[in-house]
């Protein structure tokens, strides 16, 4: 039994609680709650921390192991080094404090079988495989011969998954929950690294979009749509995507659709504001678009929070290393955007676990009977937000009722990433 006495513990919803605790008993929380209310556990191993909280999710990375925001990487880079670097980062996010990841293309869905079998320290890692879309869409990668296309398809590398048509839709999501996805995720509209497309133009008609969130419901599998322009994301929204990632145009009518529906969004502002500061190390034409995307991002996250839509945090980092460990600066851009801290926080803990529908964890709060996730803080995150996105100040972190940092690297089951 492990009991965890804090100056304030942010339970994820709710009041924060001065002079709280939390109690674990095995891979689960028995308690949490006031110190004085504790159980008592003469035998229990004992932790202080000026904050204790949920462990956090990142709810849009990439494991891709590539070392610039250019998919090309994938078709240049043999899949051993991209792999090994992936490993790296997955370390590196839990050693951040972030104890779950929703992996939106990637390697994910081969690490979460490591991180599982106890072979790499690591996060939850809810791994969607590849994203879909269509011909010449986001999830193409345009100046290859579509046979070599194909090949890195089937390489297992995570990212091209083409389909067109209702028919190859559904192939397209059986295929992911074959390899083992935990989410589906689709590129509803253009994006900013994709050479021949517009991140303002739909891609997938409504047919197709609706025949992928039915195929994927029978299996209880969430679908993100990566939606750039605003027809994408109310299409997705009334087809019946879970999330909507990035948002980058909103007006109060699709906002008012996606209150409607239920539907959540994920912004991904810091992810959107570092690359579009790439200017000469990324394509001249992938920045050109990102630049456009920023403009408009700003405003329509802006709107999202004052309207109340649900969110959830996410970094969505593209390249290995660098920015890695960071991801949550993006709950400071969350409070830039209007929210309140505690709010920022709820993002990134309590509603985490929904962007998995009906696969959700019992995670993301510090309550009885709730997963074992959870990281202690050298400052409060209420007064300065930015001490989420330093892992050197998240100083403990226990993922699935186990400490994982600090560690010792000889020790048993301690990550070679450490």
């Amino acid at each position: 039994m492990i009991r965890i006495e804090a100056e304030l513990l942010i339970p994820g919803r709710g009041a924060p609680v001065p002079d709280g605790c939390v109690v674990i008993d095995g891979v689960s929380i028995s308690y949490a709650g006031p110190q004085a209310g504790a159980p008592s556990a003469p035998a229990a191993e004992v932790h202080r921390a000026p904050v204790v909280m949920p462990g956090m999710w990142d709810c849009h990375s990439h494991f891709f192991g590539i070392e610039s925001p250019d998919l090309t990487g994938l078709a240049t880079t043999p899949l051993p080094v991209l792999a090994v670097r992936a490993a790296r980062d997955a370390h590196t996010l839990l050693m951040a404090g972030f104890t779950s990841t929703r992996e939106l293309g990637g390697l994910g869905v081969h690490l979460g079988r490591l991180v599982d079998e106890g072979t790499l320290a690591g996060p939850n890692i809810y791994g969607a495989g590849a994203a879909l879309g269509p011909t010449g869409g986001h999830s193409d990668i345009h100046w290859m011969p579509e046979a070599w296309r194909d090949d890195l398809a089937a390489s297992g590398i995570g990212w091209v998954a083409v389909c067109d048509g209702v028919e190859e839709c559904i192939k397209a999501v059986r295929r992911q929950i074959r390899s083992g996805a935990e989410v589906i995720k689709i590129n509803a509209t253009g994006g900013t690294m994709s050479h021949f497309d517009h991140p303002d133009h739909r891609q997938f008609n409504d047919k197709e979009l609706r025949a992928i969130v039915e195929e994927a419901a029978m299996a209880e599998l969430a679908v993100a749509a990566h939606c750039h322009g605003q027809a994408g994301a109310a299409a997705a929204a009334m087809a019946g995507v879970t999330t909507i990632e990035h948002c980058s145009t909103l007006d109060q009518a699709t906002a008012e659709l996606l209150l409607e529906t239920g539907t959540m969004v994920v912004p991904t502002r810091h992810a959107v504001e570092h690359l579009a500061s790439l200017e000469g190390r990324i394509p001249d034409w992938a920045w050109e678009a990102q630049v456009r995307v920023a403009r408009t991002h700003k405003a329509a996250m802006e709107l999202a929070v004052s309207a109340g839509i649900r969110m959830a945090v996410g970094a969505d980092i593209m390249a290995s290393g660098g920015l890695w460990g960071t991801n949550g600066l993006e709950l400071a851009s969350l409070v830039e955007a209007g929210m309140t801290p505690l709010r920022a926080i709820e993002a990134a803990t309590a509603n985490g676990p929904a962007t998995l529908g009906g696969r959700a964890p019992r995670s993301g709060l510090l309550a009885e009977g709730y997963d074992a996730d959870v990281i202690a803080v050298a400052a409060d995150p209420l007064a300065d937000i930015t001490v989420l996105g330093d892992p050197d100040r998240v100083t403990m972190v226990w993922k699935g009722g186990r400490m994982v940092k600090p560690t010792d690297a000889g020790k048993p089951g301690a990550s070679p990433y450490a």
